[in-house]
């Protein structure tokens, strides 16, 4: 779940985060009311939106005055803010943050963040932060300082410290630094964050570390651990495609393919499509139902690709287990198409549990489907479909 900007703020205070007086607003009026709030001599005016690169885009203004203020939140309130993250549609500025303007001595960049390679939590952070960081550290990999964490995220303060003088912080300052560096990899641990992600985090005149942009990621599955943060998602910045199926116990994102795919398990979905892309097919979506799915949650899940004209053709690739067989796939599958009225080809692949089973209710609800004896079959076939469809 992606935070906007003034709530990862907020939350990271409570950690002992630093950051300039600001306030979130709807409107062009509360923009300035927030300004007056903040008495400062500039402001910065942020488009609330779940991507990076805002500042390139023109989403952040840097005024000196409340009339300049409200200008800069009449422009961006009400528009789609497009950026290297967004796509060509954008994003819709629905809140902006004011927020005290400041001069730093100099920025670094840290984040905390999972290290799949290493299967640990690592702290990473540059010398020198700001919007091209991804871009200096592919022309560079070197810029970038890491420390491996303990499964739990922590490490020794001198370890902290430490890696403050690696990215050039000295005496008090380094300490300082790798205080908040502790503190940040216990909120990573105790939110069940995904990505926590300051840049730039300034170093002020007064040696204060003080964050100007923060942003971070919590992982959905870990929500009902904390139900408090649970009302921060936004539901507005989300796909309403991939929103109904979350309600549905589904894992699903939109893809730009003509070939609908059907999985049960992420890591047998990642490999349906890279056969897909393999076989030169395009997949049209990502999908993992989840093992708490039922036959209703399935049946919305399947009216997605029935509802996705650019689905030609459908391929079903379910390996039944013990908490998902495959007649709940087929009985979810059948009652879409019955109350849909709508047909796409599919090419089924059933194995494990019930798959016989499943294969005769589809029969009996009077699906179509061709059988494939196992992936790579499945792959051939339906590829071919779409390819015999736009012969």
């Amino acid at each position: 779940m992606n935070l906007h900007e003034f709530q990862a703020k907020d939350i990271l205070a409570g950690y002992g985060l630093s950051v300039p007086a600001g306030a979130v607003a709807e409107s062009a009026d509360d923009a300035v009311a927030a300004a007056r709030k903040i008495a400062a001599a500039r402001f910065a005016v942020k488009a609330q939106v779940h991507a990076g690169g805002r500042g390139r885009a023109g989403g952040v203004r840097m005024v000196e005055s409340y009339d300049a203020v409200r200008a800069a939140a009449e422009e961006l309130l009400g528009t789609r803010l497009v950026t290297e993250q967004t796509g060509a549609a954008g994003r819709a500025v629905r809140k902006v943050y004011v927020e005290a303007a400041v001069e730093a001595e100099h920025v670094l960049y840290v984040a905390v963040l999972v290290n799949r390679d290493q299967g640990a939590v690592s702290l990473i952070g540059a010398k020198a932060g700001g919007e091209d960081i991804e871009e200096r550290a592919a022309r560079n990999p070197g810029i970038i300082e890491e420390l491996l964490l303990a499964p739990d995220g922590t490490a020794r303060a001198a370890d902290f410290n430490a890696f403050a003088r690696r990215l050039g912080l000295k005496g008090d300052l380094a300490k300082e630094a790798g205080t908040l560096f502790k503190s940040l990899t216990r909120a990573f641990v105790e939110l069940d964050a995904s990505l926590i992600e300051i840049n730039p985090l300034a170093v002020m005149a007064g040696d204060d570390l003080l964050a100007l942009d923060v942003k971070m990621v919590l992982d959905d599955n870990a929500l009902f651990r904390h139900g408090e943060l649970d009302g921060l998602r936004d539901v507005d910045e989300l796909d309403p495609v991939e929103l109904k199926a979350q309600e549905s116990e589904i894992n699903y994102v939109q893809m730009d393919g003509d070939i609908g795919v059907v999985v049960n398990g992420a890591g047998l979905a990642l490999a349906t499509l890279d056969l897909l892309r393999d076989a030169g097919g395009a997949p049209a979506n990502f999908m993992d139902i989840r093992t708490t799915a039922t036959s209703l949650d399935i049946a919305r899940g399947f009216d997605l690709l029935l509802e996705n004209d650019t689905v030609r053709a459908v391929l079903v690739n379910v390996h039944g287990g013990g908490l998902q067989r495959c007649d709940t796939v087929a009985e979810g599958i059948g009652i879409a198409m019955k109350r849909s009225g709508r047909a796409r080809p599919i090419v089924l692949r059933f194995a494990g549990n019930n798959a016989d089973f499943g294969r005769t209710l589809l029969d009996n609800y009077g699906v179509a489907y061709t059988q494939a004896a196992d992936m790579a079959d499945a792959v051939d076939r339906v590829t071919a479909l779409v390819r015999q469809e736009a012969a």
